[in-house]
């Protein structure tokens, strides 16, 4: 894993930002009905900001890590170099199959991991 320097830190916005939810809409109707879908972004926009390190949403989720030569983990990654606030990420709890589902960040998640496995994650999850 190769890291950046101590002194880059990742940042975070003080909420999602707006265009995310229609993305994890898209997404999330691949997966669920409507119906259900619509409840759940409802419920996205209104839960809190929780935080969780990147290793264990990785591990619950149960995804691969993309590499950092993807264009939209290279394009978070320069975020994160030059100070660029990143949006939370938005997650499903899957309880019957045990697992999370990232609804959007996905990009975001991989980059923060190469860059720490260890930092924390602002999400909202339901």
């Amino acid at each position: 894993m190769a890291k950046h320097l101590a002194s880059e830190k990742i940042l975070w916005l003080s909420d999602v930002e707006p265009h995310d939810y229609p993305a994890a809409d898209s997404y999330l109707r691949i997966i669920y009905n409507e119906k259900k879908v619509a409840d759940m972004v409802a419920r996205l926009r209104t839960a809190a900001i929780v935080e969780f390190k990147s290793k264990d949403i990785f591990r619950a989720s149960q995804l691969s890590l993309l590499g950092v030569s993807n264009s939209h983990v290279e394009k978070d990654r320069k975020k994160i170099a030059n100070g660029v606030a990143l949006s939370p990420l938005l997650l499903v709890r899957d309880e019957s199959n045990g697992k999370v589902i990232i609804a959007d960040g996905y990009h975001r998640l991989c980059a923060i991991y190469g860059f720490d496995e260890d930092a924390i994650i602002r999400c909202k999850i339901i």
